[in-house]
């Protein structure tokens, strides 16, 4: 695995920094800068919040790490205290194990915020092939062992005979990514469940079904590229017979060079991803450690930044973020206000 490179808006004091107080946060010294980790989805949209937060004064620029979402949940779950991150930047909803994680190391308040929507996006250079594929075929293409047999397929023609007969080479996100997860779960998934076979597996096997439907080959036609979206970028701009996954923001960023492919004739655009029509989108999340907002000076003003930037008129909109629904947006500045902690009964 890429080792990921971390990138911050702000130099890290020297200083030694005792950890936050008990439960309640109120006790203890704590540092005096705001720590975010998790997405590379995420990450253009908080370091945007954390320059917005600094320059009206707030304090400090918060420090941003691109670890990706699953990095990200092990670091913000791994404790209480000045040594662990304040807020999780996710591109995917915490999972029922990681918020147990939480749990058992003393993070027993965690409010989750989502602040808009994002796509998986796959994209191709401008002079590429011309793709249009499926979840089927990507699931075909990438899928460790498709409908239960080990993938043998080197070309898209050899998934589907319509498709150009060139190598698959697709380069996407790590294991440690949320895009990753989302990629598994709303694409490959999907191919996967078109399958009866598999539906009925799901209720027979339910661990060999995931592994079926959701593991991705390691053989070369699928390249982790780790969490640095731009390098994905960058590659398939110089291959025009590579496929690029990434979060939309980056397509919509990089029109001169990258054009959307369509999956199941729907063209990853913000309308497609604002109405859920593209089969990608999905939600983008913050979590915010609630026992840290008495210790780390600027929290709440920072969290308070984000409900002022994701609206139709704010800032993250130019930024490349699709906005929520108005109710969504209402129920986030919501909870923002409130600080609700997570009910975890929904997890999954």
């Amino acid at each position: 695995m890429k080792i990921n490179a971390t990138i911050v808006l702000a130099a890290v004091s020297t200083l030694a920094l005792t950890a936050c107080g008990g439960s309640g946060g109120s006790s203890g010294g704590a540092r005096d800068y705001i720590h975010a980790v998790g997405s590379s989805t995420v990450y253009p949209f908080a370091t945007a919040v954390a320059e917005a937060y600094a320059k009206a004064g707030g304090g400090k620029s918060p420090v941003i790490e691109s670890t990706g979402t699953g990095a990200g949940m092990k670091l913000f779950c791994g404790g209480v205290g000045a040594s662990f991150p304040d807020v999780e930047n996710a591109s995917r909803r915490i999972k029922k194990s990681e918020f147990e994680d939480c749990q058992k190391n003393g993070v027993k308040e965690i409010v989750e915020v989502q602040v808009g929507i994002d796509g998986i996006a796959f994209a191709e250079a401008k002079t590429g092939p011309g793709f249009k594929l499926t979840p089927v075929d990507i699931y075909k293409a990438l899928a460790a062992n498709p409908f239960g047999k080990p993938n043998t397929a080197k070309t898209w023609a050899d998934v589907n005979p319509s498709l150009p007969a060139e190598p698959i080479l697709v380069y996407g996100p790590p294991s440690t990514s949320g895009t990753r997860d989302a990629l598994k779960e709303l694409i490959l998934e999907a191919g996967c469940k078109t399958d009866p076979a598999m539906e009925a597996l799901k209720k027979s096997d339910e661990d060999k079904y995931k592994a079926t439907c959701q593991d991705i080959r390691e053989d070369g036609p699928y390249v982790d590229a780790g969490e640095n979206d731009n390098l994905i970028v960058q590659k398939i701009s110089q291959n025009p017979k590579a496929i690029g996954v990434f979060g939309y923001s980056f397509l919509e960023s990089n029109p001169d060079s990258l054009i959307g492919i369509p999956l199941n004739n729907v063209v990853p655009t913000y309308a497609s991803i604002s109405d859920f029509s593209y089969p990608g989108a999905r939600p983008l999340y913050i979590y915010v450690k609630k026992q840290h907002l008495g210790p780390i000076k600027g929290l709440q003003d920072y969290v308070n930044e984000w409900a002022k930037a994701w609206g139709p008129t704010g800032y993250l909109k130019a930024k490349g973020m699709v906005i929520a629904p108005a109710d969504v947006q209402a129920k986030s500045a919501e909870i923002v206000k409130s600080m609700t902690a997570l009910d975890p009964s929904t997890l999954k």
